[in-house]
């Protein structure tokens, strides 16, 4: 039996992290070997990680150290906010490690785009070119020889799944996408705010970034790649008073005004059958309270023939398809084994 893969996670403490650690403690393949928080370095995992007593043997938070990282991991996830993992991870991959990336400094191609959506100027580009966007129901195959993975935001994933079909059929205008996507609290990370802590959130539906969200640099830039030409998405987010849970609901305008409900759906069936963690809702419409907990996406549609439009439907937990249990997946198929691994668990109910 092969010595299992050493995991190292930065940015351990928060709410992927914590994803993270709770998916990799089961997992077959891989032992977490560090585990690293700037807050609670030199604690238990479980004095922040509390329900993960038991799971975690007795792992500590370790401090930030390129060094410790370098000497005990094969494959690091970075966990981090924007703008750390770009001055990181080229160190790790000059020493042949491999990274997943769930910050958004490797996702877009074009460094200019990191001026205009992030305010920074990206110091490694040529990285750019090379990292693999880990969306497998799109890169699968280049992700097989990935050393640099770089996770799709939450609110990118639940776009893409619920749009990809219907751009590569050229079924719908790709210069007139408008997406409204749902998400809970957690998508804000662990440390309130004004905006994010219980009081403040709890009952709300608010829009926030309606002029326009940064993940939807990413949204255009894949699609782009399916479609072979421009095209052009609205993107608006809304906080809702779940705590796990993202619901993109995709406004198209249809092409062949005559198609109806039943072809586009059997589009979606065709694209998505073989797909692992993609599942075709019929006769209702997604809805993230049956995915919670899961590293499913359940996605549907709905025609309204009157207008010549359609409603996209993508359903996700945004902790797991659209954090850790996507970076999980993508793990497996760069280590070369069963994308399903550690994450093939129906979802929560209730919840």
């Amino acid at each position: 039996m092969s010595a299992k893969r050493r995991v190292g996670i930065v940015g351990a403490s928060g709410y992927t992290g914590g994803e993270l650690l709770r998916l990799l403690a089961l997992h077959p393949e891989v032992e977490v070997t560090v585990a690293t928080s700037r807050e609670y370095a030199g604690q238990p995992i479980t004095s922040v990680h509390f329900h993960l007593r038991g799971f975690v043997g007795n792992l500590k938070f370790s401090p930030l150290s390129i060094d410790l990282l370098l000497e005990k991991c094969d494959l690091v996830f970075m966990s981090t906010p924007a703008g750390v993992s770009k001055d990181l991870t080229p160190k790790l991959l000059e020493h042949g490690l491999s990274v997943i990336d769930l910050s958004p400094d490797f996702r877009l191609k074009d460094p200019r785009q990191y001026e205009v959506w992030y305010e920074f100027e990206h110091p490694a580009p040529d990285l750019l070119e090379k990292a693999v966007y880990g969306l497998p129901e799109l890169h699968r195959e280049e992700l097989r020889s990935a050393k640099l993975v770089a996770n799709p935001g939450c609110n990118a994933t639940a776009a893409l799944l619920s749009l990809i079909p219907a751009v590569e059929a050229g079924a719908i205008d790709p210069e007139h996408i408008a997406v409204d996507v749902k998400v809970g609290s957690s998508e804000a990370g662990m440390k309130p705010s004004i905006g994010t802590h219980h009081p403040e959130r709890a009952n709300v539906m608010r829009p926030y970034e309606a002029s326009g969200h940064r993940h939807v640099a990413e949204v255009e830039q894949e699609l782009r790649r399916v479609a072979g030409k421009e095209v052009r998405v609205a993107l608006v987010p809304h906080a809702v008073g779940a705590v796990r849970g993202a619901l993109a609901t995709s406004h198209v305008w249809l092409t062949d005004g005559s198609l109806d409900e039943l072809a586009l759906w059997r589009t979606y069936a065709k694209r998505y059958g073989n797909e692992p963690f993609v599942r075709i809702v019929r006769g209702r419409y997604p809805d993230p309270k049956y995915v919670i907990g899961s590293n499913f996406t359940d996605v549907g549609v709905a025609v309204e023939q009157r207008l010549g439009r359609a409603a996209l439907f993508a359903a996700i937990d945004n902790l797991m398809k659209g954090a850790a249990g996507q970076a999980v997946q993508c793990m497996n198929i760069v280590l070369g084994i069963d994308e399903r691994t550690g994450l093939n668990y129906p979802p929560l109910r209730p919840v």
